[in-house]
């Protein structure tokens, strides 16, 4: 089962849901693989890195946009999840 998640969009207050794929964690940083349709095989996927302080009590996730971060997170998801294509 994939688990549900909501965010809320710091700029527009706006809640939206994804549905967490996957998460790994990497040089004590969490990171997610979320979709927005969890039965779509061709639905876009983002990775999320947490951000937030670890003395916060909510996770603060910001999508990943370092080409270099996320090609080494995409990696390591492809090899945890040998069934999917990340591109």
């Amino acid at each position: 089962m994939v688990e549900k998640i909501s965010f809320v969009l710091e700029d527009t207050k706006e809640e939206v849901e994804f549905y967490v794929v996957e998460q790994t964690r990497v040089n004590n940083t969490d990171y997610l693989l979320v979709t927005e349709d969890e039965n779509d095989e061709e639905s876009v996927a983002y990775i999320l890195k947490d951000t937030s302080d670890p003395s916060e009590t909510e996770a603060v996730y910001e999508i990943v946009e370092d080409d270099n971060e996320l090609e080494a997170v995409s990696k390591i998801f492809s090899e945890i999840l040998d069934d999917i294509n990340i591109e």
